[in-house]
Formats: C-alpha cells, structure tokens, sequence
C-alpha cells in the first residue's frame, strides 16, 4: 500500500459513479450498493455476492489489513484513495475511512419459503431507513429466517438503512419488492401464522406468550413508523397483536417494538417441547 494512493481526486470518473450509488435509481440500475466503515466491510466479505470495490485510505488499511486481505480474497477492486474521497462517499459525520461497494443481496420469497421457515419478518409501507435497518439487526439477532420488505418501503440499500443494520444486512435473506397482500398469502400458504403487530390490537402479547401460541411459525408485520397498518392489511392478519404498555410511555417506537415481539416468539420457539 507504499507510495501514491490510486485515486486522489474526488472528481474521478470511478468515484462519481460510486457516489452515484447513494441514490436509489442508480443503485437499482447497476444492483449495486455503498456499505460504510470496517464492520460492513468485515460482513460484505464473507458474504457468498462479495465485495466489487473497496476504497479505503492508508490508515485503514493500517488499522485493519485483515479486512483489506479479505476483500482481496472476495474478488474486489482494492481502491487505496485519500481521506478526502472517502468523505466524499460517506454520509457520516466521521468517516472510518473505509467505503465498499456491494452487490445487491436481495433473493427472491419463493427461495426463502421453498425451505421451512419459522420467523419471518415483513414490513409494510415503512419509510424510515433508519428503522428498516435496525428491524433487519433485530430480527438477525432474534434468529428469523428472513426479512422481506414491501414496494412502498424505503429501500434497505439505503446508505443509512445498511449503516443502521451493523452487518446484519449480510446475514440474513432479505426479499424487497414485494406485494404486502401477496406476501402475506404465501407466508400463510407456507405454514406461518400473521400476526400484525399494532399498539391498538386485541391481543396482548404477553398473553400470546403465555397461552403457547407464539410456538408456531410465525410472520410479523410491522406497519409505517407514523399511521401504522392500514385496517386493510390489519384484516387480511390472523391476529392483531399490541405490545403492552405497563408504564407511562405513549407508545414504543417500530424498531424496539419490532425487537420485542421477535424476542417474544423467538424465546416461545426455542423452548422444549
């Protein structure tokens, strides 16, 4: 890594185009994606679609020179550039001096329905790409087999939904794109109870715990951030299912609540028979 960095300019041809990726035209044209600082970088590499290309300053490589070897070993273009180019592709306050481009993840529900699937996770009409991402680090750490997120979403190649994520991202099948109704009728063909969840439901969580009832494969739907689920996805659910509120708290924001109620069905499953 001695000697002249390879790119210096933020202005050139290979960075504008990789800059170009933070929106989501672009990125649907090429299916291809920015994942931001060592620990996406880390995930991306062992990730079967890999990296394309890595930028990364000299200090970077200093403090990770795993993650540069890994990359290598993904089959990426390893880009040593400046700090300056690096900000230039990052939206953070601080950049970590590393930025990989990725290939698009994404596969499609009949893959991950053809096998058996216990905790599905599918998110209508969320628009928030901070609560996308921390949804998909949720339902990563409660063990769900998969995330599938709806047309009108935002998109999870958001650069602040994969931040959000923290790797989880590349952890996980995540199927984007799909129709709510259509979803919901091929996750129930596939033997999983929907449930929506909805802080107005008529059913306590706590109570579906109790009673055994989460044991059963399981799709959680989760609403938008600000209306929650329309009354026409609400009926097209098995249940409607409410977090409980024992305190004073107004509500539970989609991300925490989307955590509770994955730990909740999650811990009913892995309990013996």
């Amino acid at each position: 890594m001695a000697g002249r960095p390879a790119i210096t300019s933020p202005r050139s041809s290979r960075v504008v185009a990789a800059r170009r990726l933070a929106t989501r035209s672009f990125r649907a044209k090429q299916r291809l994606f920015l994942a931001e600082g060592p620990q996406a970088v880390r995930e991306a590499a062992g990730h079967p679609a890999g990296i394309a290309e890595l930028y990364f300053t000299q200090a970077a490589a200093d403090r990770h020179p795993e993650l540069i070897e890994a990359a290598y070993a993904a089959g990426a273009a390893l880009l040593p550039t400046t700090d300056e180019v690096v900000a230039s592709l990052s939206d953070t306050v601080h950049p970590q001096g590393m930025v990989a481009v990725c290939r698009y993840l994404d596969t499609a529900l009949s893959d991950v329905l053809s096998a058996p699937a216990r905790l599905v996770v599918l998110l209508a009409h969320v628009r928030d790409p901070g609560n996308v991402g921390s949804v998909i680090r949720a339902a990563d750490a409660a063990g769900a087999d998969a995330v599938l997120v709806s047309g009108e979403s935002v998109d999870v190649y958001n650069p602040k939904a994969v931040r959000a994520s923290v790797g989880s991202l590349f952890h996980l099948p995540i199927v984007i794109g799909v129709s709510v109704e259509s979803a919901i009728e091929q996750c129930r063909a596939a033997g999983l109870r929907v449930l929506a969840a909805d802080g107005t439901g008529p059913l306590d969580l706590d109570d579906e715990a109790d009673s055994g009832a989460l044991r059963a494969p399981t799709c959680w739907l989760f609403g938008n951030e600000a209306w929650g689920l329309p009354e026409g996805l609400r009926t097209l659910a098995d249940a409607v299912v409410r977090v409980p509120i024992h305190g004073r708290a107004e509500s539970l924001n989609l991300s925490t609540a989307a955590a509770v109620c994955l730990y909740a069905s999650a811990r009913a499953q892995r309990r013996e028979p």
